[in-house]
Formats: C-alpha cells, sequence, structure tokens
C-alpha cells in the first residue's frame, strides 16, 4: 500500500454500528480513510435472499462486488450515481456464477464495454450462458497470482472457497478496510436482518438454514478457514445475511470450522 498510513484516517472506528434501516435506498459507507472507501449497496426486496451488493472505491476506480441479478440492476446503478459516475465502473468481481451473484453483468457490459470480469476460470466458463461471451476477463489465477492492484498499489487478494458452494468459488480480502466478501459463505436466511450482526448466538440457526444443505462438507469449511484465520480480517461481508463485525470474527471462523454439512449428513462414516 502506498502512502503514509499516520496520516490517514477512518471516518469511523468501527465502521458498521448504528446502521439500523434493513431496507434503505441510500449507499452505506463501512470504510473510508480518505483515500479507499467500501459501500454497501444492497436491495430494498425483503425476503430471506436478500442481496448484499458491495463497492469499493479507490481513488478514481470503481469496483462491485456480487453485482447480483438482473432485477436490481437499475436500484444499484442509481445508488451508485450517489457515489460516482456509474459509467466509470472499472471491473466486477464474481464470487461465482449463480444468477443472484452475477447474472447482470451483461448490464454493465452494456454500460462499459471495458469493465473487466474478475473471478475464477471455474466461473468464467459458466458466464457466457447469460449471454454474452464478449467481455474482458481477468484471471485470479496463476496469470495474475491471485491479487488486484489499484492504481495507487493497494491490493485486494483472493482466495478459493472450493466447493462452498461451488468448485470455483472465491472470497475477496480488501488489504485497506480489512474486510473479507466471502459470497455464500456465512451466508444467512432471515428476512429481518440487519446490516451489522448484534447477537452471534441467536445468528448460528440462520446460518444454519443455508449452509448445512448448500455447502459441500466440513472438510471444505475447514480448509477455507485455514486458508483465512491470519489475515487479520475484520469484517466478514457474505452476499445473504448480516454483516460481521470485528468482535464476532473468531465466532464465525469457529463457527465454520467445526459445522458438519452437505456430505457429512448425507453420506456419514458408518453408511
Amino acid at each position: 500500500m502506498q502512502g503514509n498510513e499516520s496520516n490517514t484516517s477512518k471516518i469511523n472506528t468501527d465502521p458498521l454500528i448504528n446502521i439500523e434501516d434493513t431496507h434503505s435506498n441510500e449507499p452505506i459507507l463501512l470504510f473510508d480513510d480518505g483515500n479507499h472507501q467500501v459501500y454497501w449497496l444492497g436491495t430494498q426486496m425483503p425476503n430471506v435472499f436478500r442481496v448484499n451488493i458491495y463497492l469499493i472505491k479507490d481513488g478514481d476506480e470503481i469496483f462491485i462486488i456480487d453485482p447480483g441479478s438482473r432485477s436490481y440492476f437499475e436500484e444499484v446503478r442509481s445508488m451508485i450515481n450517489k457515489i460516482g459516475d456509474a459509467k466509470n465502473v472499472k471491473g466486477l468481481i464474481l464470487s461465482h456464477q449463480d444468477p443472484d451473484v452475477s447474472a447482470s453483468m451483461i448490464d454493465w457490459i452494456n454500460v462499459n464495454p471495458e469493465i473487466k470480469i474478475i473471478t475464477s476460470r471455474r466461473t468464467n466458463i459458466l458466464l457466457p450462458h447469460y449471454g454474452n461471451s464478449n467481455y474482458v476477463y481477468y484471471d485470479i489465477g496463476d496469470v495474475n497470482s491471485y491479487e488486484y492492484r489499484f492504481e495507487s498499489g493497494r491490493k485486494l487478494s483472493f482466495v478459493n472457497a472450493h466447493f462452498l458452494h461451488f468448485p470455483g468459488a472465491i472470497a475477496t480480502f480488501d488489504e485497506t478496510s480489512k474486510i473479507i466478501f466471502t459470497g455464500d459463505v456465512w451466508a444467512a436466511l432471515d428476512i429481518d436482518n440487519n446490516y451489522v450482526l448484534k447477537d452471534f448466538d441467536k445468528h448460528v440457526m440462520k446460518m444454519n438454514l443455508f449452509h448445512i444443505d448448500y455447502m459441500a462438507s466440513n472438510k471444505a469449511c475447514r480448509g477455507f478457514v485455514e486458508e483465512i484465520e491470519n489475515l487479520g480480517i475484520e469484517a466478514i461481508a457474505p452476499q445473504h445475511g448480516s454483516v460481521i463485525p470485528e468482535k464476532f470474527v473468531n465466532d464465525a471462523l469457529e463457527y465454520l470450522r467445526e459445522l458438519e454439512c452437505g456430505l457429512d449428513l448425507l453420506y456419514p462414516d458408518d453408511l
């Protein structure tokens, strides 16, 4: 990261507090050090699969993480125009290929044909099925060493989340804000989710409703935890449910480490 860190300051030392309205149509600032911002965009659709959409702005570079379905496109574009010009969105980071994550990539390509589609190779294989195979693909893997560097020198790191729930799923760690964007990992199902988690014990049941059926196995979960547990995470931002603040990060890691799900339950050892 470039610049003198002693001269930067966050607008909020805990940027995820005092956020109560669960159906806002305004972008919500989660992090700001003066040069680098993270916003929650989300959607107003009140259902258990409420989609969390996130935006990272570094200088003049704007990236969207998991832009959502086509039905959300106009709502999301309107919110982005309150931050900057939506035509200047430089890239879409896709954790996997599901339509609630990725389908609006078609609309964003129409806005900016040079927009980068940043994802894993396994995800990229499936994206042309949305109807457009003519796009700029940024391979997070071997070619780019699982990272993206902004023009400022700040960095996003990408972590494989194999079989959680897609073989080519990825998470994105913003090394500036220390927020990890995890796609469906730590997703929760609840129509009344707040933006920010306040009671982890009550939240476990809401995560179970998703994870037990969708995630492959405890082995996959433990492998992902081992990849990320030493990153210094200060918040977890899943695609469904509440953002998990720093005080619950260790609880979230332990939840995933111990979770029995998917194949563990369908094909127990005694079969």
